[in-house]
């Protein structure tokens, strides 16, 4: 007999309430809206359909996905989608990986203030690329790619940092040309590090001078002047971490990338292993020591804490584009690209995370499961049920205003 999969919703739905008894005070909004629709999602609270089959008898009663972006079930149409999208920007020439972190020390302040400072991340980012990627004593040429967001690591510790895939390469200022990089180089890390330092701190504190940002807690110290100039002096004195992986040979190899790492939500429900007597239990990556796969225990109530670390406020983006991939001028700059650079390998096959997605539940049209033979039709909708699918009495006072 299979067992039904462990998902955040179990977690939500059995100790919701009291971790807001404890901390509800301290959630945002967006927090709230969450775990909410979390708690709710794939039950009878949310409706659903019924295909029955037309050969055994076999019929399947699917519940609606609650669709909040940060719930790591519903979205798995919507990721093919997006890599079908990127296979048809993909150039063939080798493509370079390049992390950017925020150091520590900035981590309750972007925590305070997501919005403003995971722009301003995404801003600085693309500058940086773009300033040094367009000196004539490194490239000299017009870059393009797309950066993800990632809030966190694996053991869900607030860690904000920025994936950017770019290829190895770029325009020529007068389009005339495709430049490529040095085999095996890209750019110099430490000066795209102190580029993006001086950038993002510029940033940082114009949004101070415009009175853009929030402090509260550990950070109230900071709205003192002679405290936030100290605060940045340090910053101004850090390395800040720039880090350059091995290039991606082929068009296959940046799909499976993009496939594997795209940003979706800050954990796969693959990786919940158990819940029992409060314990959350998950497999975890030890990136110190060789990226080995280990456990990790939290109790629920951090767990939920840690969890909700990584929920975005509306309005603001998991990925963006940039240079000649920014979505104004992506279809004309792209067929320069390929004018110039002519396609030597045929397009490689559609990707799909086949790993990282949920089975989809049957649908109208589809083959029977049960008998392989029948065809599944679907037949009704069910509406939702609030009364069903949580305890009686959960999620009532789950203000989400």
């Amino acid at each position: 007999m299979t067992h039904p999969r462990l998902e955040v919703a179990d977690v939500v739905q059995q100790y919701g309430d009291l971790f807001l008894a404890r901390s509800g005070a301290t959630l945002s909004a967006d927090q709230r809206r969450a775990l909410r629709a979390i708690a709710v999602c794939r039950t009878a609270a949310l409706g659903g359909h019924k295909t029955p089959g037309d050969h055994c008898g076999y019929e399947e009663i699917s519940d609606n996905a609650c669709r909040n972006r940060h719930c790591p079930t519903g979205h798995g149409a919507a990721q093919v989608a997006w890599l079908a999208a990127r296979e048809r920007e993909v150039l063939d020439v080798p493509y370079v990986h390049v992390v950017f972190t925020l150091p520590h020390t900035l981590s309750p302040l972007s925590l305070q203030n997501p919005r403003v400072l995971y722009r301003m991340l995404f801003r600085t980012v693309a500058q940086t690329l773009q300033d040094i990627a367009g000196d004539p004593k490194h490239l000299g040429a017009d870059i393009g790619g797309f950066a993800g967001l990632h809030t966190g690591g694996q053991q869900l510790h607030h860690h904000p940092h920025l994936h950017c895939v770019l290829p190895a390469g770029g325009l020529a200022p007068d389009g005339t040309r495709w430049l490529p990089c040095r085999p095996h180089f890209f750019l110099p890390v430490k000066v795209l590090s102190r580029r993006f330092r001086h950038l993002f701190l510029d940033a940082l504190g114009h949004a101070y001078a415009q009175g853009a940002l929030t402090f509260a807690g550990g950070c109230r110290p900071l709205a003192s002047l002679p405290a936030w100039h100290r605060f940045l002096a340090r910053l101004h004195t850090t390395e800040w971490v720039v880090y350059a992986k091995e290039p991606l040979r082929t068009p296959q190899h940046v799909l499976q990338y993009l496939a594997r790492s795209t940003p979706r939500v800050a954990l796969s429900t693959q990786r919940l292993l158990a819940l029992d007597d409060g314990q959350v239990t998950l497999r975890s990556k030890d990136d110190q020591h060789g990226h080995r796969l280990r456990t990790l225990t939290l109790d629920a109530m951090e767990f939920l804490r840690r969890f909700l670390l990584h929920v975005l406020p509306r309005g603001c983006h998991r990925l963006r584009h940039c240079g000649f991939l920014a979505n104004r001028v992506r279809q004309a700059k792209l067929a320069v690209c390929r004018a110039l650079r002519p396609q030597q390998t045929a397009a490689p096959p559609p990707m799909r995370p086949a790993a990282e997605l949920p089975p989809a539940p049957a649908a109208s049209g589809t083959g029977c499961p049960a008998c392989q033979r029948g065809q599944m039709s679907w037949v009704e909708t069910l509406h939702p049920q609030p009364a069903l699918g949580v305890k009686d009495g959960q999620l009532a006072s789950w203000d989400t205003s």
